[in-house]
């Protein structure tokens, strides 16, 4: 008897120290931080920013999300849905993105980890400068076209 109260006694000692310092959410109901989703299972593949790793920078999807679709629930609804099942039906990337990377593989994410990390990529469209330039692709540019860059 004397044994078992002191593996509860330790159980309860453990369970208590876990949640204090942060390891286990103290209710069920707590928020899940996008950023330390994408840290944790997105970073290894994507930057935030150019240059990219082994996928297309972050800030530049979201770009390309804000393009696309004006609204923020509709956005995230979208990213979140390519992020659990990816497919070229889903692409709002530029095309260029995929042949150059690929199509990622889906992520095993439960759906508060996939809103979250959905609304971190959404917001990072801050400056709303990312998209196509004057040439949209098509060597309409600076080079207007001759394949080369106007000396300035």
């Amino acid at each position: 008897m004397n044994h078992v109260k002191k593996l509860l006694v330790a159980g309860l000692v453990l369970g208590i120290s876990g949640s204090t310092l942060g390891t286990y959410p103290l209710t069920a109901s707590a928020a899940v931080d996008g950023k330390a989703v994408f840290d944790k299972n997105c970073s290894v593949c994507h930057s935030i920013a150019p240059p990219p790793k082994l996928a297309p920078p972050i800030v530049p999807i979201s770009a390309r999300y804000h393009q696309k679709i004006s609204s923020r629930a509709e956005g995230i609804k979208r990213i979140a849905a390519f992020i659990k099942s990816p497919s070229r039906d889903k692409v709002l990337a530029d095309p260029q993105a995929i042949e150059r990377f690929g199509m990622m593989p889906p992520v095993p994410l439960s759906d508060a980890e996939l809103n979250a990390v959905a609304a971190w990529v959404w917001d990072q469209n801050t400056a709303g400068g990312w998209g196509p330039g004057s040439g949209a692709g098509k060597g309409a540019g600076m080079g207007q076209g001759r394949g080369e860059c106007i000396k300035q």
